[in-house]
């Protein structure tokens, strides 16, 4: 196996030969191998392990193990400790997921700190064939069913094209000791079931299961580098604006396609939806209408649908105060300069008003929207007008409306910020002081 792993490196991984590596160890039999392959094969490695404080004495002799294994071969090794159900808790995760986000975020802090160029994990074609089975079992698309990448980013899985099979014979030819998770016997865990229950069914109905299933994943790949350059050809033509707040996309581009909820799964994918069909159905849906996630919404807007944060986000429970207006103030829109000026010219523009100071009482708050708010809009002479109204004749999304705020005096609307000032505080020949609010973004 040490000639195969060396010309697996030389074929498709010789980037590792001049980089430094970290490896992250557990004590089991896979990443123990691995270990020995990287030592003998001399690459440039230092040893990480993550103590999860799961199993009592058996995690601390896991410990013990990996520092006894970096002592014995010479190698730095890097130890790290946690609290992984108090993580989990905290976080609202299930122990393995909170496990997988605790390591992987320290192997990164780990090579970003220490400059290492990857970091190594031990993979290997069973774990990909489970991870396949655990996609498909639970519901995915075509990226679920790729198997695990072997580089992302810092992270490369070097054992990848090799069975739990070949990596147990190395072990046993090289009398390499190491340590047995208990845990991994359990059934309870989706991926231990998959591992004691059913593949073992697959491979004695066919014993080349895991050559037949490296030729699936190939072909896969290769499919999904077709969908993904054609999809990128389809958001060129549906994307018609990119903001910090927004993303805006053609409704009449997914409308045309022969199957448009499979552009839109693979289009809105990555936030978190799950009701497709929902999706699907505001292609055609009435302005405002909207489907959320834990974390985005999805909004149909004419002819547009609008992909934004949610609104627990977007939308804040307090109004802030202003305290000074002879000062700079912070809003979640950029901040608002203020200053008194002597100036003839005082013509307004989005960004910038000049009002009649004066005419300001306390309090001074930037707040949004509210039920029955009504404003006269510069020009109209003391004309009122519902805050709704003014939205509807300006065609605000339901993203503008929530992003829009207001400068009030007592309550009273003095400026929708950055669109139109109130007539009822302008500029006059019996103003005394002229106060000048600039939105600066």
């Amino acid at each position: 196996m040490l000639k195969e792993f060396q010309d697996h490196l030389e074929s498709r991984l010789s980037f590792l030969k001049d980089s430094k590596l970290l490896i992250a160890i557990s004590g089991g039999i896979d990443s123990v191998v691995l270990t020995h392959l990287c030592y003998k094969s001399q690459l440039n490695v230092a040893l990480a392990h993550c103590n999860f404080n799961l199993r009592g004495k058996e995690s601390d002799a896991d410990e013990d193990f990996v520092l006894q294994l970096a002592e014995d071969l010479d190698l730095e090794v890097f130890v790290e400790s946690f609290d992984t159900e108090g993580y989990a808790e905290e976080n609202k995760r299930s122990i393995q997921m909170a496990a997988r986000e605790l390591r992987y975020n320290w192997f990164s802090e780990l090579s970003e700190q220490l400059q290492f160029d990857y970091v190594l994990t031990a993979h290997h074609a069973d774990d990909n064939l489970e991870t396949f089975l655990i996609n498909f079992t639970r519901g995915t698309g075509l990226e679920g069913l790729t198997g695990i990448p072997e580089v992302n980013e810092v992270f490369v899985r070097p054992l990848l094209p090799f069975s739990n099979e070949q990596i147990a014979n190395f072990a046993k030819d090289n009398d390499i000791k190491w340590r047995d998770d208990s845990s991994n016997k359990s059934t309870k865990y989706l991926r231990n079931k998959l591992r004691h229950d059913v593949i073992p069914i697959l491979k004695e109905i066919n014993p080349s299961l895991l050559q037949s299933f490296q030729s699936t994943l190939s072909h896969l790949n290769d499919t999904f580098g077709i969908v993904e350059d054609a999809m990128e050809t389809f958001l060129k033509e549906a994307i018609i604006k990119v903001t910090s707040q927004e993303t805006k996309y053609k409704v009449e581009v997914f409308k045309k396609q022969s199957a448009p909820k499979a552009f839109l799964y693979e289009t809105f994918k990555s936030y978190g939806f799950t009701q497709w069909d929902d999706i699907l159905n505001l292609l055609s849906a009435q302005p405002g209408k909207y489907v959320a996630s834990a974390t985005h919404r999805l909004i149909k807007d004419r002819d547009v649908l609008i992909l934004t944060g949610n609104i627990s986000e977007v939308l804040p429970d307090e109004s802030i105060t202003v305290l000074d207006t002879n000062a700079t103030l912070k809003i979640p829109c950029g901040y608002l300069e203020f200053s008194e000026v002597d100036v003839l010219n005082t013509e307004h523009h989005e960004n910038c008003i000049y009002i009649d100071k004066g005419l300001l009482h306390s309090p001074l708050t930037i707040r949004q929207k509210k039920q029955g708010d009504a404003f006269s809009p510069l020009g109209m002479k003391g004309k009122k007008k519902k805050l709704s109204k003014f939205f509807k004749d300006e065609k605000f999304s339901l993203v503008d409306k929530e992003n829009t705020w207001l400068f009030c005096s007592d309550d009273n609307i003095v400026w929708v910020i950055g669109k139109r000032a109130d007539d009822r505080f302008k500029v006059t020949d019996k103003t005394k002081h002229i106060l000048k609010i600039e939105l600066i973004q």
